[in-house]
């Protein structure tokens, strides 16, 4: 199966590619549904396919969001320039943004993406027919569902699936709560995650945080919720059987299944996280890439638990999808540190991202391998780079800032403590840690409240 990661910027997509990823999505500045991800100005996309390529990885574009009239305008001109940049496939929702690709960049493939809900083996007839070349599952299709799709859609249409990451608790991602809560859409790029806010159950006549006026065209024992930042402000409540719409959905993690994933007929398991840094989308395609290459899921399980995450569930692959009421945050078993930027035979050269101190016990997340322990020796700050040095010939990259230092510009340190900062330490033999990688604390962080 192919694995395929987030990029949401450059950093991102060095990270997927070093750590396994056999292809890549990542969104220029607009038509993408991760707004607030950094992604990439349609200038900087030459350079991120070019980098892609010459390691075999391919990459994918999304172009997702609900197309307006204004939106498919500007769409041809968009498609001719990714095509230009050597991009090897879209992913969209939209059927008009669908056929003015095929007209306007008939090179590059069409995926069909999760927005669009394609559930069925009948629905991915009709959209190979029209020229795709992959569907995106929707969210909600189980195994089984999954392999009669894939039993009863054309042979050569390619099938693809999440196994990793954030789930929605719409139909696909195809949600109005945001918008309706706040006026930022969802389905154009700029969800807000309202699914995720702690909320509070009471009635129109003593509202969860206390009593108020009896509200107008609102019986008194009708059961509203209330937002925690938006205190004297109600909304109704709806609930049937299988609970209220306003769920916080627990994080998928398919690790333990991906045979399953492969004999269902899954042609391309997709890790969600475009709004995710270096870090994390190293660890967690790091970890995929293991267990595909024929590692054990247990002995690597413990690296979806070392960065941020919900808890973890398995979607709707098994049963209905479980969210986690109780539960409103993130936890993780590692603070990411640092980055290795460079090594010669001596010494690992660290852009510093968070606090760590000379003789610490860290952790090496290097590609294709187990983490290993390493003690932090000989620590040296380089003085002369750093986002609070502004002399006017002071090194503008960290390339720069390397080839360029002496070794008068090393300084001991007791601790590296400044962030985006450049420190060197002595390398552990015995160990590969090559640039790309990354250095980890072992300490456990919860940045959420729990329920009881």
């Amino acid at each position: 199966m192919e694995l395929l990661a987030p990029a949401g910027g450059m950093e991102q997509l060095r990270a997927a590619v070093l750590f396994g990823a056999d292809a890549v999505y990542l969104a220029a500045d607009k038509f993408g549904m991760r707004a607030r991800a950094a992604n990439f100005r349609m200038e900087e996309i030459p350079a991120a396919v070019a980098f892609a390529h010459a390691r075999g990885v391919k990459v994918h574009v999304t172009c997702n969001i609900l197309m307006h009239p204004d939106d498919i305008d500007g769409l041809p001109e968009y498609f001719r320039a990714l095509d230009a940049a050597g991009v090897d496939a879209l992913i969209i929702s939209d059927l008009g943004a669908f056929a003015v690709a095929g007209e306007a960049a008939p090179r590059i493939e069409r995926h069909v993406s999760t927005q669009a809900s394609v559930a069925n083996a009948a629905a991915a007839r009709v959209w190979h027919s029209l020229g795709a070349k992959r569907v995106v599952c929707a969210r909600e299709m189980s195994l089984t569902d999954i392999a009669r799709l894939r039993q009863d859609a054309p042979p050569d249409l390619e099938i693809e699936a999440f196994a990793h990451g954030a789930m929605c608790m719409a139909v696909s991602g195809r949600c109005l709560i945001s918008s309706y809560l706040t006026g930022r859409s969802g389905n154009k790029g700029h969800c807000t995650q309202p699914c995720r806010w702690s909320y509070q159950l009471g009635t129109a006549g003593e509202g969860a945080r206390g009593a108020y006026e009896p509200l107008e065209g609102i019986a008194p024992t009708e059961f509203l919720l209330e937002e925690e930042k938006r205190p004297g402000e109600f909304f109704p409540i709806e609930q049937d059987d299988r609970g209220t719409f306003i769920m916080n959905a627990k994080d998928m993690n398919m690790l333990a299944h991906l045979r399953e994933l492969a004999c269902a007929g899954v042609d391309s398991i997709k890790i969600e996280g475009r709004n995710k840094k270096a870090f994390y989308v190293a660890s967690v395609v790091g970890a995929y890439r293991r267990v595909l290459d024929g590692e054990p899921a247990e002995a690597v399980a413990d690296e979806l638990l070392a960065v941020s995450h919900r808890p973890y569930g398995t979607g709707f692959y098994f049963e209905e999808a479980e969210q986690a009421p109780a539960y409103d945050g993130y936890e993780q078993e590692t603070m990411h540190v640092a980055d290795i930027v460079a090594r010669d035979g001596r010494f690992l050269y660290a852009l510093c991202r968070n606090r760590f101190a000379e003789g610490d016990e860290l952790e090496v997340l290097a590609p294709h391998t187990p983490a290993r322990s390493l003690a932090v020796r000989d620590l040296h700050w380089l003085v002369t780079f750093g986002p609070d040095n502004h002399d006017e010939d002071a090194p503008a990259t960290v390339e720069e800032a390397l080839t360029r230092a002496t070794e008068a510009d090393w300084a001991p340190a007791a601790a590296a403590n400044r962030s985006c900062n450049l420190y060197r330490i002595e390398a552990p033999e015995g160990i590969a840690v090559p640039a790309g990688s990354f250095l980890r604390v072992r300490t456990f962080r919860r940045s959420a409240r729990h329920g009881e």
